[in-house]
């Protein structure tokens, strides 16, 4: 399997855009961006966002993205689910780490302590 992150992350250097107005332009932090490009299963929405934000087409690179557009062009918009089976952990990790950042946002904005993904919570003891 290729690793998207790794093609992301050259693709953005070579754009010329500070990671900073990227990372805007697609409303995440650079945190963000930097994980993606650590991670090997980016989705390919968020190949697709960030390609359009640094005008790249990843069609070249990313053989699901040629291969959706070849079908998309000969009439095969409908022969996607295994495509999306393929990227549905890193979708939901992806959902995960946007979720957890904005309501980071709003801990920070109510005075709280943000959490970090790999915090561990303990469950409360019931009394024992």
């Amino acid at each position: 399997m290729q690793h998207r992150g790794e093609i992301l992350q050259e693709a953005v250097r070579k754009s010329g855009i500070p990671l900073s107005r990227v990372a805007r332009q697609v409303g995440k932090s650079r945190t963000w961006l930097y994980n993606q490009f650590e991670s090997q299963d980016v989705g390919l929405d968020v190949l697709l966002e960030i390609g359009k934000a640094i005008h790249h087409d990843f069609t070249v690179e990313i053989d699901e993205l040629s291969k959706l557009s070849q079908n998309r062009s000969a009439g095969f918009a409908d022969e996607q689910p295994e495509l999306y089976q393929e990227q549905n952990a890193g979708y939901w990790k992806n959902k995960y780490m946007q979720l957890l950042e904005e309501f980071n946002a709003y801990m920070r904005e109510h005075g709280k302590p943000p959490i970090s993904p790999d915090k561990k919570k303990s469950k409360p003891d019931k009394g024992r």
